[in-house]
C-alpha cells in the first residue's frame, strides 16, 4: 500500500492510494501517520477495508511528510563505496550511525531553506525505512518483519557545519528543512526487490546523483540487525540509509546549493520529490 499525508502544514490528514491511484481519506480509521498509528495491526485493518467506500481526496492538495512526529530520525553515513571515495572518507567497516533532528522533517515538495550562516548546503538522495513494531536485538533474517515501509529522504547536509565545526555530524544534518520525506510511505509488498532500486537526483535539470541499492555497503536487513543490537527502535522511527555518489561536496571544485535551485528526486516504486531552494 502507498500512504501519504495531505493538507496544509500542521493540518494534514492520512491518505491511502486505492487500486486506481485515487486518494482516499483514512481519517475514519487512523488520525494520522505517526508512532501511534504506524503498526501492523492498523495495516491489516486498512487492507481489509473497501477503500473505494472512503472519501476521495483532491490530488492537487499539498503533500506533507509521509510520517508525523517520529520518536527518532536516524541516518547512515558513507553507505555507498563511491560516495565515501568522493568525499575523501575511508570505506567504513561498520555502519556510521548519526541523528537527524525530527524537527528537520518537511514535505516532499516544500521549500528547502539555506540558513543565513550557511555556505555549503548539499543534497543527498536516500531511501529511508520506517519501523512498524518494537525492534530490539533483531536477527538479520527477521529484519523485514519489523519494517513497516520505505520512503524517499533527501538528507540535506550543511558541510561546513558537519565537517568543520567540531563534534558529531548531527549539527550539519538537522537544520529546519533538512529532512524532506515522501511523498509516499510504501509498504514492503509494493516493492519487488528493495535491494535493486534506482535512485536519482537532478539539480536544475542536470543529473547529479545516480545509484542503486544493490551498491549499498550495508543492506537494509543488516542495518536493522546492527542498529537494534545497540538501540531499541520503536514504531514510527525512521532510518535513512545513505546516499550514492554525486553530491556537491564530491565535485571538483565543490558545487553547493544556491538560492533559486530546484532539486528533483526519484526512486523506483517510491515516487518523486520536487524541492525549491530558497535563501533564508
Amino acid at each position: 500500500m502507498k500512504f501519504l499525508r495531505i493538507g496544509k502544514e500542521g493540518q494534514e490528514i492520512p491518505v491511502v492510494l486505492d487500486k486506481d491511484g485515487k486518494y482516499r481519506n483514512l481519517s475514519s480509521i487512523i488520525k494520522d501517520l505517526n508512532p501511534e498509528s504506524i503498526n501492523f495491526e492498523n495495516l491489516e485493518k486498512i487492507k481489509n477495508t473497501n477503500l473505494e467506500s472512503l472519501e476521495e481526496i483532491n490530488q492537487n492538495e499539498r503533500i506533507g511528510s509521509c510520517i508525523s512526529k517520529p520518536g527518532n530520525f536516524f541516518a547512515i553515513g558513507l553507505n555507498y563505496v563511491e560516495h565515501a571515495k568522493e568525499t575523501g572518507a575511508k570505506t567504513p567497516e561498520n555502519p556510521v550511525l548519526f541523528n537527524k533532528s525530527v524537527h528537520s522533517i518537511i514535505g516532499p515538495n516544500d521549500n528547502v531553506i539555506i540558513p543565513k550562516t550557511s555556505k555549503k548546503l548539499d543534497h543527498e538522495v536516500e531511501i529511508a525505512f520506517v519501523i512498524g513494531k518494537k525492534a530490539k536485538r533483531v536477527l538479520e533474517k527477521d529484519a523485514q518483519d519489523y519494517i513497516f515501509g520505505y520512503c524517499i529522504c533527501n538528507d540535506i547536509s550543511e558541510r561546513e557545519w558537519q565537517k568543520e565545526k567540531g563534534g558529531q555530524w548531527v549539527k550539519g544534518k538537522s537544520g529546519d528543512t533538512f529532512g524532506p520525506l515522501g511523498p509516499y510511505l510504501v509498504t514492503k509488498d509494493e516493492i519487488q526487490d528493495v535491494n535493486n532500486l534506482n535512485l536519482m537526483l537532478d539539480v536544475n535539470g542536470h543529473r547529479r546523483q545516480t545509484g542503486n541499492t544493490n551498491q549499498m555497503i550495508f543492506n537494509f536487513n543488516f542495518l536493522v540487525a546492527h542498529i537494534t543490537s545497540f538501540i531499541t527502535l520503536m514504531p514510527g522511527d525512521i532510518v535513512t540509509t545513505g546516499t550514492p555518489p554525486g553530491v556537491g561536496l564530491g565535485m571538483s571544485p565543490p558545487v553547493f546549493l544556491k538560492d533559486g535551485d530546484n532539486m528533483e528526486l526519484s526512486i523506483d516504486n517510491l515516487g518523486k520529490q520536487n524541492l525549491k531552494v530558497l535563501a533564508e
